[in-house]
């Protein structure tokens, strides 16, 4: 899989998630804007890419 084609997989389950996120933030009194989102998508994403790869080496296992 491209790594392209993994990020908008990513950002799609981010997205999926995105409304429990943002009760939980204006539950905590956060304002929550595209703006301010920006840096942790880039996070969920490296986080993401470090979980598939980690999966990929224990099927390889396997």
């Amino acid at each position: 899989m491209q790594n392209n084609d993994k990020t908008m997989e990513f950002m799609q389950i981010a997205m999926k998630y995105l409304p429990e996120a943002q009760q939980q933030l204006e539950a905590a009194g956060i304002d929550l804007t595209m703006d301010n989102l920006q840096p942790f998508f880039s996070l969920f994403t490296k986080v993401m890419n470090d979980a598939y790869e980690l999966g990929k080496a224990d099927a390889a296992k396997e």
